[in-house]
């Protein structure tokens, strides 16, 4: 089962582990545990997605109850009025609380979007991030003899795809666990070391206005266990106070998800 961060007559958010999809993909057509179809069985009714995760990002993720919920949600997104807020673990010392306003070509998968037509004009990518903490482990990578290690705060103002990814990469402090965008050694030491064998990217909290009430809404997700062992390596457990530790759904779980 996954945890249900926030349910009411017309929302539903849960917490995403890293590794599932959001729906059925050409990236994998033989995925039989997605995360749509677990809550739809998980909560007896159908959703609807308004917003995407990547499959490696955790984190919160919010659908609605009804075609007209997603679609509310989904003119949320679309018109910049949900704050969305992540968290990384890059390479490097990252300090710096800046704005990144650096224009992205449209990234196209071979796969899931084979049928998509490229668009090669760079459209508007601006992320706000903010340096957290950072940490330097005597463990050797390259020709290094320390390995330097951020936490980092982001908060995208636009949506495009990888953004986060491919914004950090720019900065050269690339995420780590990010196999296409990252340091490729540096993902191999973190993850023989430190245990990080996923990308450390999460999706920790959603601002909005609930589309119906006009209430103001916060949802937070927690924190996996490989997320929280690596804060401990790192000496960074008590910088995300609003985090706590979640057990997500064991293997087992994932295979009897689908009935």
């Amino acid at each position: 089962m996954l945890e249900i961060i926030y349910q009411d007559e017309w929302l539903v958010a849960v917490n995403k582990p890293s590794g599932w999809l959001v729906h059925r993909s050409w990236l994998d057509r033989d995925e039989k545990v997605v995360v749509m179809q677990t809550v739809r069985d998980q909560i007896g009714q159908h959703v609807y997605t308004a917003h995407r995760l990547d499959r490696p990002t955790s984190g919160v993720l919010l659908m609605g109850l009804s075609s007209e919920a997603g679609r509310r949600l989904a003119q949320q997104f679309e018109q910049h009025q949900i704050q969305k807020r992540y968290h990384a673990i890059v390479r490097g010392w990252l300090t710096e609380a800046a704005v990144l306003d650096y224009p992205l070509i449209e990234e196209l998968d071979k796969i899931a979007d084979k049928f998509a037509r490229e668009n090669r004009e760079a459209q508007p990518a601006v992320t706000r991030y903010r340096g957290l903490a950072t940490t330097e482990m005597p463990v050797a990578t390259g020709r290094y003899p320390t390995t330097r290690y951020s936490l980092v705060e982001l908060e995208p103002e636009t949506g495009r795809k990888h953004q986060l990814r491919r914004h950090l990469a720019h900065l050269r402090h690339p995420i780590i666990g990010d196999s296409k965008h990252g340091d490729l050694r540096q993902n191999r030491s973190a993850a023989e070391h430190f245990g990080c064998q996923r990308l450390m990217l999460h999706a920790s909290q959603l601002t909005l206005a609930h589309p119906f009430t006009g209430e103001p809404l916060v949802l937070r997700a927690g924190l996996d266990p490989v997320w929280m062992d690596a804060l401990t390596h790192f000496g960074w457990r008590t910088l995300l106070p609003d985090n706590e530790r979640v057990e997500f759904p064991s293997e087992t779980d994932q295979d009897n998800a689908d009935g």
